[in-house]
């Protein structure tokens, strides 16, 4: 009776052990499809942003040049030209995003609806790249967005267009750095029309850095607070900034709309205005949809046309 006892506490042991096993050989079967099909959605979002653009087909006869702004090899920037350039034409020059450390000034996410977008308008487009981590932290970027902005000043004329007219717009990362150079535009020297900021999460960072953030933070902004405080477009607005238009996505988990209404506010107090557009569209389609017919661009496009004195 003992070894018919223990005979039958052995085998639903087995079965126990090999249910278990099979649970767990079919959540690593799970696991790995997850990781295929979120390598295959990276690996298709990559191409798509590296798809060449045909200019042709947004614009017959415009062209695009690239220049050199810096000695670095990565402080290059791509300036398209409508063919009939109007007269003091506007410039709108793009800053990329990608957590201070990716992507590229021909991203079609940052480019592509733009250009459809203003290049037709008579609009010149300047789409920049610079030093990204780890060989340059985030306060280094901003001087590289800086010196390719004095480059554009110093070459409107050369294509008929209006160094008085010029926007500057970035995405994320870029959101961070061109807010950063419209709080203290002496980064810069001279000034510019007006700037639009597309869903920063990175206004104040003494404040991001003190809570919970993301490890690349520590690689952008480092340990000292000194270098948050030198590198955060809350604590260095004065209003003498330049204008700014901040676009912020409702649906990040990060809430970057309460970082953009606190820095609307600030700026109230002071008497400056700063309107902020909350949209509900993800943080990727906050780029890559403006320019689409809709209320989002002509909002936009509104503050461009104003700032530009269209």
């Amino acid at each position: 009776m003992k070894k018919t006892h223990l005979l039958t506490a052995t085998l639903a042991a087995a079965l126990v052990v090999t249910g278990v096993t099979g649970v767990a050989d079919a959540q690593n079967g799970l696991r790995g499809k997850m990781r295929e099909r979120m390598a295959q959605r990276l690996q298709a979002k990559r191409a798509e942003e590296e798809r060449p653009i045909d200019l042709q087909t947004i614009l017959p006869g415009a062209r695009k040049l690239t220049a050199a702004y810096g000695a670095d090899p990565a402080q290059v920037l791509d300036v398209y030209l409508p063919p009939n350039l109007p007269r003091d034409a506007p410039v709108i020059i793009m800053v990329h995003g990608g957590a201070w450390k990716i992507g590229d000034k021909a991203n079609t996410g940052s480019v592509e609806n733009k250009l459809r977008r203003w290049l037709p308008r008579g609009y010149v487009f300047v789409s920049v790249n610079y030093r990204m981590l780890p060989q340059a932290m985030a306060y280094a970027q901003a001087q590289d967005v800086a010196a390719a902005l004095r480059w554009t000043q110093s070459h409107a004329a050369d294509w008929g267009a209006s160094d008085r007219k010029i926007i500057l717009m970035g995405h994320s990362a870029g959101a961070h750095l061109v807010a950063l150079l419209s709080s203290r535009p002496d980064m810069v020297g001279k000034p510019w029309a007006g700037t639009v900021v597309l869903d920063s999460a990175a206004m104040k960072i003494s404040a991001t850095m003190a809570g919970r953030h993301p490890k690349f933070y520590d690689e952008a902004f480092g340990s000292d607070p000194a270098g948050w405080a030198q590198a955060s477009p809350m604590d260095r607005w004065t209003p003498s900034a330049v204008p700014m238009f901040l676009v912020c996505s409702t649906k990040r988990p990060d809430k970057p709309c309460d970082d953009a209404r606190a820095f609307q506010a600030m700026a109230g107090r002071a008497g400056v205005p700063m309107p902020v557009l909350p949209r509900a569209l993800t943080h990727a389609d906050i780029n890559r949809t403006l320019g689409l017919p809709g209320d989002y661009t002509d909002a936009v496009d509104g503050f461009i046309r104003t700032r530009a004195g269209l």
